[in-house]
């Protein structure tokens, strides 16, 4: 029978065993990252070419078990498994701070109660955040300004538009210097002229489901390098071909149909389709699953394989 005291020596090797072990784990791991580091290669990085790489945009931040939507950690953990970027969502508290958080309420997605308007920040940083699959996590939410200044160097955020004005959200973009790291989703040809107005260097995904609503975003004077295109859900490939002839690269939703779906093989093959057809970008809230489902179509070769890196994070 082992002594107390050798019990406790056996206990220290262990733990120090798994740190051990934990440790060189964590200095193999690498992690991905889209090198773009400026505005001008933010517009290379998305102007369309044939030999483009297929890209993943983790929707709401492509929430996981145990890694909360819209949270830095979900964000990270997702760049540990591939190369890809994020959609968020801003919204305000009671006292105009701008934090990351899709809806409106906070029951769903926090352990908090009612409307985010109705509390300041002081009150929402105290809240933690619940996970993909309602579990409670010890994630906080987070402010656009801390989820900018981590994006830079890493990854590409695009701002949906929800309830933050656009020029608070511009001030904010402009205060934290992320331009290069930024997309901003334009849901009306006028809100890309705003911002266009204010700075010609920023980039906007625009909302084309047909070519009248591409003719009202061509008539505000925003070049085609300064859009993306996002088209909602699949379309014909000959607006695919439209959109490519401007040097737009190409959205499609994959959440709210396909992702309902609930055979994976069925998925798969759906994720597969859309880019045959001709998309460019899947915004997935399976970011995982969509990526290995479109691996096959990387080329071997790209002009857009210098923006990809990987490194220790």
């Amino acid at each position: 029978m082992l002594s107390v005291r050798n019990c406790r020596r056996l206990v220290f090797i262990l733990i120090w065993m798994f740190s051990h072990q934990f440790q060189v784990l964590a200095q193999d791991k690498k992690q991905h990252a889209l090198s773009v580091k400026s505005t001008k290669n933010l517009k290379e990085f998305f102007q369309y070419t044939p030999d483009r790489i297929p890209l993943i945009c983790g929707h709401r931040g492509g929430a996981q078990e145990l890694y909360p939507e819209n949270s830095i950690a979900g964000l990270e953990y997702i760049l540990n498994k591939m190369p890809a970027f994020f959609e968020i969502d801003p919204r305000l508290t009671k006292d105009s701070v701008a934090v990351v958080l899709h809806d409106a309420t906070l029951d769903r997605t926090t352990n908090g109660k009612g409307k985010l308007s109705d509390y300041t920040w002081e009150e929402i940083k105290k809240l933690r955040l619940k996970d993909s699959k309602g579990k409670l996590t010890n994630y906080a939410i987070h402010t656009l300004d801390e989820v900018l200044q981590w994006a830079k160097g890493k990854t590409i955020i695009m701002i949906d538009k929800k309830d933050v004005p656009l020029g608070q959200l511009y001030e904010i973009i402009k205060r934290n210097k992320a331009e290069s790291c930024v997309l901003i989703s334009a849901y009306e040809p006028e809100e890309a002229a705003f911002y266009y107005a204010k700075d010609k260097n920023l980039m906007f995904e625009i909302f084309v489901s047909n070519e009248e609503k591409l003719k009202a975003y061509e008539d505000t004077g925003v070049p085609y390098e300064n859009m993306v295109a996002y088209v909602g859900q699949p379309k014909k490939k000959s607006f695919y071909e439209l959109l490519h002839s401007k040097g737009m690269m190409i959205f499609v939703y994959t959440a709210k149909v396909m992702e309902r779906e609930k055979n994976k093989d069925t998925r798969v093959e759906l994720y597969r389709k859309t880019i045959r057809d001709g998309a460019d970008i899947l915004l997935s809230d399976r970011a995982l699953e969509a990526y290995g489902a479109i691996e096959q179509f990387m080329p071997e070769k790209s002009t857009k394989s210098k923006f990809f890196k990987t490194s220790k994070p």
